[in-house]
């Protein structure tokens, strides 16, 4: 492959180091050049380590252009990589001249890179943000990065994720540690704690919060101490607060030094404060060199930092917590060590250079697939179609199911999504989407399709309104009309009551689908009692049954956000609105009954927020017991991750059932719908009872039929039923994509 990234020259810090780490990588095995569009440290550095470089530094912005024309020319590159205001503007205008898809890496907040400078965000700035909007594909440094990019309107699918990654495999820095920092400037003595800064000295790095912490946590622990390296415009502006909060001695501003590892070796924690960060490479570097961390809750640092496991992380401008944190970490000398021992085992794993460069390689590749797929395919593409965007963990699961599989089957084909909130959407699923009633835009994503999912759910049922199926109805029509295959996928149909419309929906399914799968036996009854006989139709289960849960850090992490112990027992209620909710001393009661009998602490799991929230409010106004109520929204992973950690779940809420069962978690149904009561059946439990009927007593009985372990073994092979079962959804799309089986056909 034959590589040209484009740079500006001026390139520092971050954006320096992961360029030259970079390219000094894809350089062993492939075709590689830097253009820079300035000479000085940055070019001399690459061509140090032996990159081919070449810069153009022309007064007039033609005459580079000019140069940079015929250069691309001469080396004829597969692809055009681009890094910075000034590469992404000269990288737009060749894509129009020499037809190479352009990539630019995003390093950080486009909008935030000159707020140091007015006159540079107006000029330098503006041009930068008109330039991205006209690039092929985008390298995010974090997927917060990339999450910024899709909420200011970029497509998701030409969005990729890269992290800045460093070399673990080099030994650590040897240091006489009290000789190096005393030699720095810094005051130290033996037995202090040293928190090591490097960074631009700029206000997007926002030091004025970590010294301001650093009163707060000096003033508690005085052989606490901080050293910063790196130079810039408020190197000034945070000497004189130094002096202000009276901690000049316990800081040390060491200007620019040239050996970071040294620098981390004689420090013990590094420390992050910014305002806005992608992945800054002064974390890794200063793991790799044995330190903690502790770091404002900014870019990728989630990604790396599990907060109160391998640091901490804390809200960007707190000082308090931040001031707590540093206190916490530089007194407990065994947790410190700790977290730096977590922490550099996952770095050295998960964020390491040959990892950076594999997935660099892997971008490129899929990229030049995709543009070929472009420019070679009129019709290629899967629209998705259901009950989304409107907070629904429910409905949430089920397009993150179907969007899971379809990008498995194939990561190329677009997807686009109908949705009531598209913003959301795109951004929680990272998926293109338009809003589900935009009928002109539905047309124009048909004529380029060729796959129409009615998505999950149940869409076909005239009880929540005669409206929404006439709707439903004509999506799939129309979808036909326009030539698509039809699938409807993990299901649930009815129930369908009126005459006209039993008879519409018969003839629009009959007419329209060519495959439909169902999530339960019930509903295959309902297509049988209508007379739906032309499509395939197999009895598979819920999408959203193979779904993965959150990892256990992110889960305490989230416990913790909320006040919940970690290692409670618990039994879960899901519940929801449903006639007033009349019932809800009932639950009540047997809530507490749960709670003095077994020890199970009730916590309330909200599945649609706000909606969900007042009927878990009026039920726990009602009880004796400790209760816990989940306020916070949360992603689909993590909310099965927490139904989990229950010892039992009790939900009107028919996801909360399904992620429960899959999960082999003892479940109690109140059904208010036939979808619930019909889930409960398909895996073969008769625990469950009408909505209408609810009462203590029975409530209480179920309770303790869940809990004598005579359903363990019927839950466990309920959830490997299921399991199997969700997987014919999968392989009906296989077959309506033309795509070859998997060895175990079921289609």
């Amino acid at each position: 492959m034959r590589i040209m990234h484009l740079a500006g020259g001026g390139d520092t810090g971050g954006a320096k180091t992961h360029i030259i780490t970079l390219l000094k990588e894809l350089s062993k095995e492939h075709e590689v050049m830097l253009v820079s569009f300035r000479s000085g440290p940055f070019a001399r550095a690459a061509e140090d380590e032996g990159i081919k470089t070449v810069v153009i530094s022309k007064p007039v912005v033609s005459a580079s252009l000019f140069t940079l024309f015929r250069a691309v020319r001469g080396f004829s590159p597969d692809v055009l990589h681009c890094h910075g205001a000034k590469a992404n503007m000269m990288g737009t205008i060749m894509k129009f001249f020499c037809k190479v898809p352009v990539v630019t890496t995003v390093h950080s907040d486009y909008r935030l890179d000159y707020m140091h400078s007015r006159i540079k965000q107006l000029t330098f700035g503006t041009i930068n943000a008109i330039a991205l909007r006209f690039i092929d594909y985008y390298t995010a440094v974090a997927s917060r990065t990339a999450d910024m990019l899709i909420s200011r309107g970029f497509d998701p699918e030409r969005i990729f994720i890269i992290y800045n990654c460093i070399d673990f495999s080099k030994p650590r820095a040897t240091v006489d540690k009290k000789e190096y920092l005393r030699e720095k400037g810094l005051q130290y003595e033996d037995g202090d704690v040293v928190l090591a800064v490097a960074a631009r000295l700029n206000p997007v790095k926002d030091l004025g919060t970590l010294l301001r912490a650093l009163k707060i946590a000096s003033g508690k622990n005085p052989r606490i101490k901080l050293i910063i390296a790196g130079e810039g415009d408020d190197k000034k502006k945070l000497k004189e607060l130094a002096k202000t909060l009276r901690i000049e001695d316990r800081v040390c501003f060491a200007g620019w030094v040239p050996d970071i590892d040294t620098f981390f070796a004689a420090s013990d924690i590094t420390v992050i404060s910014s305002l806005s960060e992608t992945f800054p490479y002064s974390i890794t570097e200063g793991v790799r060199e044995g330190c903690a961390a502790i770091s404002s809750d900014v870019g990728g640092m989630p990604d790396l930092i599990e907060h109160n496991r391998g640091g901490f992380i804390f809200k960007p401008g707190d000082v308090d917590a931040l001031a707590e944190y540093i206190y916490v970490m530089c007194t407990d000398d065994a947790l410190r060590e700790r977290f730096a021992k977590h922490l550099y085992e996952k770095a050295s794993r998960e964020f390491s250079i040959g990892r950076m460069k594999d997935t660099q390689i892997e971008i490129y590749e899929t990229l030049l697939r995709r543009d070929r797929m472009r420019r070679g395919k009129k019709r290629y593409g899967a629209i998705v179609c259901g009950a989304y965007g409107r907070g629904n963990a429910g409905d949430d699961a089920i397009l993150k199911a179907i969007v899971g599989t379809l990008r498995s089957l194939d990561p190329d084909m677009p997807i686009y999504v109908m949705s009531r909130n598209p913003e959301e959407t795109r951004l929680v699923n990272r998926v293109n989407s338009f809003y589900i009633f935009h009928i002109a835009t539905f047309f124009r994503k048909l004529r380029r399709s060729r796959l129409f999912i009615n998505g999950g759910g149940s869409l076909i049922q005239d009880v929540t309104s005669t409206r929404s199926l006439y709707y439903y109805l004509f999506t799939l029509f129309m979808a036909k009309l326009f030539s698509c295959r039809v699938l409807m996928y993990g299901c649930g149909i009815g129930p369908v009551m009126k005459t006209s419309n039993r008879a519409l929906a018969a003839s629009v399914l009959n007419r329209s689908v060519d495959i439909i799968t169902l999530r339960d036996d019930l509903s295959q009854n309902e297509l049988e009692s209508l007379g739906v006989k032309r499509p395939k139709i197999f009895l598979a289960a819920d999408s959203a049954m193979n779904l993965k849960s959150a990892d256990p850090g992110e889960t305490n992490t989230y416990l913790a956000s909320e006040g919940i112990p970690k290692d409670g027992r618990y039994i879960c209620f899901a519940l929801r609105d449903w006639k007033h909710f009349d019932r809800s001393a009932e639950l009540a009661r047997a809530a507490d009954y749960a709670y003095e009998k077994y020890g199970l602490v009730p916590l309330f799991l909200p599945a649609e927020f706000p909606k969900d929230i007042a009927p878990s409010e009026r039920v726990a106004g009602k009880m004796k017991a400790p209760f816990y109520i989940l306020r916070k929204p949360r992603s689909v992973e993590l909310t099965i991750a927490v139904l989990r950690r229950m010892e039992l779940v009790c939900a009107m809420r028919l996801h909360a059932l399904v992620f429960s069962a899959s999960s082999e978690i003892p479940v109690i149904a109140v059904s208010y719908d036939v979808k619930v009561s019909g889930f409960m059946k398909y895996i073969g439990s008769d625990l469950f009872l009408p909505f209408e009927t609810l009462c203590a007593e029975k409530l209480c009985e179920m309770i303790d039929r869940a809990k004598s372990g005579d359903f363990s073994e019927q839950v466990r092979k309920s959830a490997g039923m299921l399991k199997e079962r969700e997987k014919i959804n999968e392989q009906a799309a296989r077959e309506l994509l033309n795509l070859p089986q998997s060895k175990k056909e079921t289609v």
